[in-house]
């Protein structure tokens, strides 16, 4: 059953003060400017939006106050995932409770736990909630992939609909998509054209923040038959897309929203704030890109 969030989904960010707390109503702008800019779904507290320095209390939050801010305009996806699988459960009860669309939960990180773990961790998770949940599977952070089969397995628990695929060995997407029908976004920005060639749902992305119109379009054209003028898109993103991670995500893609003048504060540690040098090179791309003045 396609349980499609739409084409472009936005990891969005948690906009801070400067005193480092979390600034709710700057998020909610934020989600607004979003859902007017092409993004058709928003993932609120991932790993973009900064989940491991943010409280269970600060996540719930965000939850109510990005759900209250779009209303039904967007889908909102509560990042839940952890490497506690108790955690994650009790943490997507709550996202349940607080009225999001979906779930995002992410590979177990740094335990490595064997793939009968992994298995129970993600149903324990979906056990939680009846709402679609779209499994992360995310090797570079994680240490772990989730290969093929495992996901189709998986994709067999009735609320597991998807997986943001951030492997970028498309071989292992082919496969996933030749086995079952199970729901893949991009989960990388500069894979969603080559997943759309695999029937991919569309993308869970970060230039989305800056691009995203240009980025739903590209996935109208490609979908209309129009693959030139979406590979001409896609080309004309490449600099914005290496630029956002030139240092850890989301360090690049904040910068590059204060600099458009949307203004989301800084990062919370261990993350430190985008050098000069980055952020020259963040400036000549948005510039590039014609998202901000030459």
């Amino acid at each position: 059953m396609n349980s499609s969030f739409g084409d472009i989904i936005t990891a969005m960010v948690t906009a801070f003060h400067e005193d480092g707390q979390v600034n709710y109503q700057a998020t909610a702008d934020l989600a607004l400017h979003l859902v007017e800019s092409g993004s058709d779904g928003l993932v609120v507290s991932g790993t973009t939006g900064e989940s491991p320095t943010l409280t269970d209390e600060e996540k719930v939050e965000l939850f109510h106050v990005v759900k209250e801010a779009v209303g039904g305009r967007a889908a909102v996806i509560a990042g839940t995932g952890s490497n506690d699988t108790a955690h994650s459960v009790h943490l997507t009860g709550r996202a349940h409770e607080a009225g999001v669309d979906g779930i995002l939960a992410v590979t177990p990180y740094y335990n490595k736990p064997p793939r009968a773990g992994i298995i129970a961790h993600f149903r324990a998770i979906a056990a939680a909630t009846d709402k679609p949940v779209i499994l992360y599977n995310i090797p570079g952070r994680t240490a772990l992939n989730v290969g093929p089969e495992t996901l189709a397995e998986l994709n067999e628990t009735d609320n597991i609909v998807a997986v943001k695929q951030a492997n970028p060995d498309l071989e292992q997407s082919r496969l996933l998509a030749s086995i079952c029908d199970m729901g893949i976004y991009a989960g990388n920005d500069d894979m969603l054209l080559p997943l759309l060639e695999l029937g991919a749902w569309g993308g869970i992305c970060v230039a989305s923040h800056l691009a995203g119109r240009q980025m739903k379009k590209m996935v109208e054209l490609y979908r209309s038959g129009n693959l030139a003028e979406a590979g001409a898109i896609n080309d004309s993103l490449a600099p914005l897309y290496k630029a956002l991670f030139i240092t850890a995500n989301p360090i690049p893609v904040k910068a590059a929203l204060n600099m458009t003048g949307l203004d989301v504060g800084g990062v919370r540690l261990p993350l430190v704030p985008a050098t000069a040098a980055e952020e020259s090179q963040i400036r000549d791309a948005l510039a590039a890109g014609a998202l901000i003045g030459g």
